[in-house]
């Protein structure tokens, strides 16, 4: 696996023509990004932030797509209870 990470660092730099340290931390910010909003998301849903402010920290459109998927489920669970 160690392998295949660095293999796929050593091509997105070379295609982009970056050193592989800028790659390595563009990765990270990405990351952290992703599991920020995953946070801020999961504590709207939970009901422990209110909607503006996981607007304000993830952007309504996140905000959207979260309460869109949310009602899936809860759609999903409500007919195999009934089915």
């Amino acid at each position: 696996m160690a392998a295949e990470i660095s293999d796929r660092v050593r091509e997105i730099a070379e295609a982009n023509d970056l050193p592989e340290s800028e790659v390595f931390e563009r990765a990270l910010e990405r990351g952290l990004e992703t599991l920020w909003e995953d946070i801020v998301l999961k504590q709207y849903l939970g009901e422990e932030i209110d909607r503006e402010e996981a607007i304000e920290q993830v952007g309504r459109a996140k905000v959207e797509r979260a309460e869109r998927e949310q009602r899936v489920v809860e759609e999903d669970i409500d007919w195999g209870l009934n089915a």
